[in-house]
């Protein structure tokens, strides 16, 4: 298997640090806001990467964290109080994580195998302040804030993520510059500044205050992966300077840290990027009350994960007819193998070209094309009424879509909530259906094709099989 390694700028071999075990640690939300559609699709990149991992025989260790404390949390509970709906920081932090909990929930990401909050870290994230300290790479101020900073120019690597020279950097801004040796140096520690919640300060060795968006990652990862582990992902978003300075900390305190980095793409919404100051986002909610939650899994996962996803006007609607297509076809095999000797024999395993895409940088687009050509020749071994061959086929199909979690048929999708447009189409289909079968055993061919005819107008198949007909919309 290889992978595309941000740091190295190369696809490289994957070699976990223990044999057959790999462990993961991906960036979760800063719960601020609500979930909008570049949330879901960065947690579906690793969720594929996790489910592919497992299928081809790892024991994954997967970490995702929840921010919980943050500038911009604290600023958006201090606007719910001066509208008039008070919020305490926490209660806000907590009711958007369960925001992000149900929408990854709706399209079937994996829970982690462990989803630390930061606030339930602050001792680790002290602890490697005071070895960088220790290490001198980080220093108090002087003016008596309680503020901590990296000195990012005690530090030679720094940059090495990016590759980016210490000259070329912009200042940070993740604090204003009271007592900093360098405007690019960034907060470990920050200071408690007068009007802030009292309950958003933390005892500490500098004076209280709260930790830094950085370190707080840099703390979780190491304390349930260890000091070295074998990937860290997040989105393309993060690389500066969230990840840069996760590195730099890191690796100056003492810590191998994480072996490979990837870096999922960003969604773009008809050809423009994505973002809140555009006024072009599009909220999770929003998209999971548009179409089934399936459909949205296999949109969101469809385009390879370094690439942008481009949203635009009928791109759910390209995805519904794709997953109908798998659908039909797995539905059929269903019907036609189950009165053979052939039901239920089919080894359920990905076939080499679908595992030659995967094992290559997780190329979900090739292996999608591999599953929708092994539906075309699963429909052309049941019309051939080859089923031996359509029950290998079949086989392969489940396998790959349990792989990527896109199955239509697996349980999680089976939600009985069919909207009212949907029940009323199988209402007035089945009732033509019905019409035809009662003109063919009149002998009426005539009406029964007229019947025929104008449901396949409509993009509507019939298929007569030995135990009735049976219709399916054309993908």
């Amino acid at each position: 298997m290889r992978l595309y390694d941000s740091k190295a700028r190369a696809l490289l071999d994957f070699v976990p640090i223990v044999p057959g075990e790999v462990g993961i640690y991906v960036c979760g939300p800063t719960v601020q806001s609500s979930p909008h559609i570049g949330h879901l699709r960065s947690a579906l990149a690793y969720d594929q990467l996790r489910r592919w991992l497992a299928y081809s025989g790892f024991s994954v260790t997967f970490v995702r964290n929840v921010t919980d404390i943050d500038d911009k949390i604290l600023l958006n509970a201090a606007a719910s109080a001066a509208a008039g709906s008070p919020e305490q920081w926490w209660a806000l932090a907590y009711r958007v994580e369960l925001e992000f909990t149900a929408a990854y929930n709706a399209i079937g990401v994996l829970p982690p195998t462990y989803e630390p909050r930061a606030t339930a870290s602050i001792p680790e994230m002290q602890a490697i302040i005071q070895r960088l300290i220790d290490n001198g790479h980080a220093y108090a101020t002087d003016d008596g804030t309680g503020d901590v900073y990296f000195d990012t120019a005690s530090w030679p690597e720094y940059g090495e993520l990016t590759h980016q020279k210490l000259d070329d950097m912009a200042p940070a801004a993740d604090s204003d510059s009271r007592g900093k040796r360098d405007v690019r140096d960034f907060a470990l520690w920050k200071g408690h500044k007068e009007g802030e919640p009292l309950s958003a300060s933390f005892p500490s060795p500098w004076g209280g205050g709260r930790p830094g968006w950085h370190i707080e990652c840099s703390a979780m990862s190491t304390k349930y992966l260890g000091t070295q582990f074998d990937i860290h992902g997040g989105g393309l978003d993060l690389r500066f300077p969230h990840h840069e300075n996760e590195l730099a900390q890191s690796r100056a305190a003492g810590d191998a840290f994480a072996n490979y980095w990837l870096h999922n793409g960003l969604v773009a919404v008809t050809g423009q990027k994505m973002s809140k100051s555009l006024g072009n986002s599009i909220f999770a909610s929003e998209l999971i009350a548009s179409a089934r939650p399936v459909v949205l899994r296999y949109y969101l996962g469809a385009a390879h994960y370094r690439s942008t996803l481009e949203y635009h006007d009928g791109a759910l609607e390209e995805a519904e007819a794709a997953v109908s297509r798998i659908e039909g076809f797995l539905e059929r095999a269903q019907r036609r193998l189950a009165d053979t000797r052939f039901a239920g024999t089919a080894e359920v395993v990905v076939p080499d070209e679908f595992r030659e895409a995967m094992d290559d940088d997780l190329s979900v687009p090739q292996a999608i094309a591999v599953i929708h050509e092994t539906v075309r020749k699963g429909n052309a071994a049941l019309d051939d009424e080859d089923f031996a061959e359509a029950a290998a086929l079949q086989g392969q199909v489940l396998a790959m879509t349990d792989v990527l979690g896109i199955n239509p048929l697996a349980p999680e999708w089976a939600t009985g909530t069919d909207s009212g447009s949907e029940r009323a189409l199988a209402t007035l289909v089945e009732s033509l259906v019905s019409d035809r079968e009662t003109a063919r055993k009149n002998r009426d061919f005539t009406t029964a094709d007229r019947i025929r005819d104008e449901l396949g107008q409509a993009g509507i198949s019939i298929e007569d099989t030995p135990t009735g007909a049976h219709w399916s919309l054309d993908g």
